[in-house]
């Protein structure tokens, strides 16, 4: 057993699908992150571990102030004209939330705060994934295995024995790796710290949806 059975007990996470998202983006000078791509795993849990119910990858043409920049393509290898023509953000994420459709759901990204902002922002076309609540796994990390020198994705991924795919900065390979990351984490959690209810893990590494309108009142 690796550790995850202890949490299908809890009905809540037995219930839960997790939305594994990653956005790559573009950052304007004294403006938010724009979103160039978007990747999302859909997992439910299972007596052996987490099944994929669902896969979700799309490219998004910013929007005109904020245009690709040359280190936004070193990094990613996206190019402007493969941006060229695709949908803007809100049709993408559009196109993402028509996929849930079996509730209830919990986003997890890795430092949340990025996909969380985007998401706020565009609440108004994804407004199933906006009213998720979010699990952080860079929060979850520092519970998990506190002291460490890097929580960067990266770093976790070889601390973990997870390999980094070469793919790596799109956001479908991002988010696949993410979620490898967080069966490690609740499968070590359950094992060292006896986590074994989603309400433990909220408390740990949660954060409110991105939509809420009044997060400080929100209660997990």
């Amino acid at each position: 057993m690796t550790g995850l059975h202890r949490y299908l007990d809890d009905p809540a996470f037995a219930a839960t699908r997790f939305v594994v998202i990653d956005f790559e983006g573009t950052t304007p000078a004294g403006c938010p992150a724009e979103p160039i791509e978007v990747g999302a795993v859909i997992l439910r849990p299972t007596p052996g571990g987490m099944e994929c119910v669902s896969r979700f990858e799309a490219l998004i043409r910013p929007p005109a102030h904020a245009p690709l920049t040359e280190a936004d393509t070193r990094q990613t290898g996206i190019t402007a004209p493969m941006l060229a023509g695709r949908p803007a953000a809100p049709a993408v994420l559009a196109g993402l939330d028509a996929l849930l459709t079996d509730p209830p759901y919990l986003l997890v990204a890795h430092h949340a705060c990025t996909e969380a902002g985007i998401l706020r922002r565009y609440a108004h076309a994804c407004p199933t994934a906006a009213a998720a609540p979010m699990l952080d796994t860079l929060a979850l990390a520092k519970r998990c295995r506190p002291g460490l020198a890097s929580y960067a994705l990266d770093a976790l991924l070889t601390l973990h024995g997870i390999g980094i795919p070469a793919s790596r900065h799109r956001a479908l390979a991002d988010a696949e790796v993410t979620g490898h990351l967080l069966v490690r984490l609740l499968a070590d959690g359950a094992r060292a710290h006896r986590w074994c209810r989603l309400d433990q893990l909220r408390d740990l590494a949660g954060q409110p949806p991105p939509a809420n309108p009044h997060p400080q009142e929100f209660l997990f």
